[in-house]
């Protein structure tokens, strides 16, 4: 698949929508300008791809709606060189509007198949993670702590207490809380034993797996 102008043609009508229903911030309609969405997912669905709908991809997982991805993005505020872990790699689209935003970004996906799969396709568009981790999401990664943000794909029953403590003072995690449908939260680490939060509205997401061992 060729990134078209009637692919970027729909990404703009895409970013007008978003702004319709409520995204404001520059940055994050931004990404959804630039970033070929058509191309994170199966061809079958390239006719759909600019649609604000999410769409299956690998290993029972998702790609999120555009809405969602802007949302959550509008929500972290990702400032250019800033540190953000992102847990739930996915398809990699998140991670793409965070590299656009000029973050650097620690990314960990738990499905080898899409770990995989996001691996050749980052190389191939020239996507560069500062990491890119095969791992457990619970866990963060405490070797690079603590970072200027942390964002959360799936959602989670709570909110780990391993990755809040990742977070520098002044930063900020963006995370979907809850079992079957979750309410999507802005947690602001204000020292560093207090933090804020803030209840963002209500969201759905897959859930996010936690290594038992």
């Amino acid at each position: 698949m060729k990134d078209t102008l009637k692919h970027k043609g729909k990404r703009n009508l895409l970013a007008r929508e978003l702004e319709t229903k409520g995204i404001q911030h520059k940055g994050a309609l931004e990404a959804i300008r630039a970033i070929p969405r058509h191309l994170f997912m199966d061809s079958s669905f390239e006719d759909h791809a600019y649609q604000d709908k999410a769409f299956p991809i690998a290993a029972e997982q998702t790609i999120s709606q555009p809405y969602t991805v802007a949302f959550q993005t509008a929500l972290l505020d990702p400032k250019p060189g800033e540190k953000i872990l992102e847990i739930g790699t996915g398809s990699g689209y998140q991670t793409a509007a965070l590299l656009h935003l000029k973050a650097r970004v620690f990314t960990i996906e738990r499905q080898l198949e899409l770990f995989k799969k996001a691996n050749l396709f980052f190389k191939k568009m020239g996507y560069r993670p500062k990491k890119f981790i095969f791992g457990d999401g619970y866990k963060g990664l405490p070797e690079e702590a603590p970072f200027d943000g942390i964002i959360v794909t799936a959602g989670a029953p709570e909110i780990p207490r391993t990755l809040l403590a990742q977070l520098a003072v002044g930063g900020r995690m963006v995370i979907p809380v809850g079992e079957e449908n979750q309410t999507m939260m802005l947690v602001r680490r204000t020292s560093e034993k207090e933090f804020e939060k803030q209840d963002c509205g209500a969201f759905r997401f897959v859930p996010m797996l936690q290594d038992k061992n």
